[in-house]
């Protein structure tokens, strides 16, 4: 499977600009896995913003 990165990168709403993952999704979601968290576009923009990307916190922004 070919990463599509310009794409992803297009429609990313990760606000860390400097992420050496930031376009290539499969990357990322293994990164926050391994670290215990949520990957930050499975949020809206203003829990984004927070950059807490803790499971809590993604589960009580979704109330």
């Amino acid at each position: 499977m070919e990463c599509r990165k310009d794409v992803n990168k297009a429609a990313c709403r990760c606000t860390s600009v400097s992420c050496g993952n930031r376009g290539m999704c499969c990357e990322c979601v293994k990164y926050h896995r391994d670290n215990g968290e949520i990957p930050g576009c499975f949020f809206d923009a203003e829990g984004e913003k927070t950059k807490d990307r803790s499971v809590d916190f993604f589960i009580k922004s979704r109330k």
